[in-house]
């Protein structure tokens, strides 16, 4: 398996981005490049990281150690939500750069809207300055719900390219997608497979789909989200799961299956709320 198999998804500043790529929220930073090395090994070019996981150093450790040329990898990481506001946000991108010893980030993200701030269309305005200068390839942003878009678009001149958000078969925010969607933001999924917190894995939705495949559940949920056009990067710390996860693309589920699978739809967020989270 390669990263040649994986699709690319458009995104509208003329970009491109792996659809399929690598996570390590809440990978140790002491395991982080072993993990990361790992994930490269088994052909992932995507990773998806953040100043708040503590891991940038371990992430930029395993891309030197890799021999990949800089160009054949995709790298993200996010602005943590006590550095809003023009200047900290310049100081804090410098920083990350640092850590992961790169010259350049392919997408530069604001983590989280936190509104009791209200630091967000300033430290987007910051991140259009930061595109300018080239350092970084794209901006977008994480945990943004409709207002909070609608906002940054009626107050500043660039359209993010994604909106990273919680996103599951039990939790899919059609009000959110359905915006980024009608203004070409790309959806990336984050806690793609629930995150353990709900039986999502034992669903008849989701096991009759995989033996009809012959694919495990986490498997046909990965392809779930492919099929819906979301960009995600599940994580593990085990290589053997890493390869399981990227090998999606010999099988395609049947609408049908997929018209199941959307049905679990329940509003389950199992995380924090943007508009309390701050």
């Amino acid at each position: 398996m390669t990263d040649s198999l994986v699709p690319r998804v458009q995104l509208n500043d003329g970009q491109s981005i792996p659809q399929l790529g690598f996570g390590v929220f809440k990978v140790d930073p002491d395991e982080t490049q072993r993990i990361v090395r790992d994930a490269l090994e088994v052909g992932y070019r995507h990773i998806d990281t953040a100043r708040i996981y503590g891991n940038e150093e371990g992430v930029g450790r395993a891309i030197a150690e890799s021999g990949i040329p800089r160009e054949e990898l995709y790298i993200t990481t996010k602005l943590w939500n006590d550095d809003q506001g023009t200047q900290s946000v310049l100081d804090a991108f410098d920083r990350s750069l640092e850590r992961l010893g790169l010259e350049y980030l392919d997408l530069y993200l604001i983590h989280w809207p936190t509104p009791a701030r209200d630091r967000y269309v300033e430290t987007w305005k910051a991140f259009e300055q930061l595109r300018e200068t080239g350092r970084v390839r794209s901006i977008g942003v994480s945990n943004f719900l409709r207002h909070h878009l609608e906002r940054l678009l009626d107050e500043t001149d660039v359209v993010p390219v994604v909106d990273q958000i919680e996103l599951h078969p039990a939790h899919q925010q059609p009000e959110t997608t359905t915006f980024a969607d009608e203004h070409g933001i790309r959806i990336e999924a984050w806690g793609p497979l629930g995150q353990g917190k709900y039986p999502l894995f034992e669903l008849p939705e989701v096991t009759e789909a995989a033996s009809a495949h012959g694919k495990t559940p986490a498997q046909v949920v990965i392809r779930w989200h492919l099929q819906r056009g979301h960009i995600l990067f599940p994580k593990s710390n085990r290589r053997e799961r890493m390869a399981e996860n990227l090998d999606v693309f010999d099988f395609e589920l049947t609408e049908a299956e997929v018209d199941a699978i959307t049905g679990l739809e329940r509003e389950g967020r199992v995380s924090a709320h943007p508009d309390e989270f701050n």
